[in-house]
């Protein structure tokens, strides 16, 4: 087969091993700078422009979208889809899970656990707010931000209230979340593939750091999933649409509690800490569908 990666950074390690576990299964893989793309819409006959030539006889695309250009790298995804060439992840899955507030309200209608979340247009009555949530100490994420980036620990109601109104001031869009103090700085990431947890580890934020993300300096370990760690990974996947993603769950004194579904998670952290060929398993799964 044929086998487009769709990634800006062909030197990832992400996309790497994508490479190097499609060729060795004997695939062509080629790497593809979605911004790159030209896409030429015409009546029956989508077409997309890449570096003086037109992309042809391609069976399966793997897009590897970062969060800054989710609306061309969505389009173009789209484009593929509507020359009838099977996506790894839909354009449609892609748009939901980078709509924070969506994403929430999806999850939140498939009976998944998550924190206590309130969206405001900037509320002037912050207390209302902070008490929606359980009171202080209170996260308040950026709906754009990735990675830890944008997201703070609010101790007490006055400071809440600052970061609300410092975020409005830059016309930001922000929800407050509360705050998982048992959860103690850690998190867990289950990767799914084809509706099968293919592997999980727990992600533990450095000293004096409530963010577990390992961009952030975190360490990461494998972990055995309970039942109920497991049911809720999928659940929360197959609510997004998502045929391969990451879940970022809470451990907490009520059973997990759902962060984020990543349409585009990373695979170094989880093979390092599992051991685990995932790259392989992704693999396997265009197999099946084309």
């Amino acid at each position: 087969m044929k086998i487009i990666i769709l990634s800006r950074q062909p030197s990832l390690y992400s996309t790497r091993r994508l490479v190097e576990a499609g060729e060795k299964m004997g695939h062509e893989m080629k790497i593809i700078d979605h911004l790159k793309c030209n896409i030429e819409i015409e009546k029956k006959n989508p077409r997309i422009f890449y570096q003086g030539e037109y992309l042809e006889n391609v069976d399966a695309i793997i897009p590897r979208i970062g969060a800054s250009v989710t609306f061309y790298g969505t389009a173009v995804v789209r484009q593929f889809e509507m020359m009838n060439i099977f996506s790894v992840v839909e354009s449609q899955a892609l748009v939901r899970s980078r709509d924070k507030l969506r994403s929430l309200q999806l999850l939140s209608r498939a009976g998944v656990g998550m924190p206590k979340t309130v969206f405001t247009n900037f509320s002037k009555n912050v207390k209302h707010v902070v008490d929606s949530v359980g009171g202080a100490p209170v996260v308040l994420k950026l709906l754009e931000g990735t990675q830890g980036i944008g997201v703070i620990l609010a101790d007490s109601q006055n400071a809440a209230g600052s970061v609300m109104e410092a975020f409005n001031g830059l016309e930001a869009r922000i929800i407050v979340q509360q705050f998982i103090k048992e959860a103690g700085g850690a998190d867990i990431r289950a990767f799914i593939v084809d509706g099968e947890v293919v592997g999980a580890m727990k992600r533990q934020g450095k000293e004096g750091e409530f963010r577990s993300n390992l961009h952030r300096g975190g360490s990461a370990n494998i972990i055995k999933l309970t039942e109920e760690e497991e049911h809720t990974a999928l659940i929360s996947a197959k609510a997004m649409g998502l045929g391969v993603a990451g879940v970022d769950m809470l451990q907490s004194k009520d059973g997990p509690l759902v962060l984020e579904v990543n349409s585009s998670p990373g695979l170094e952290g989880i093979e390092k800490a599992t051991g685990t060929d995932i790259a392989s398993k992704i693999i396997r799964y265009v197999e099946k569908n084309v």
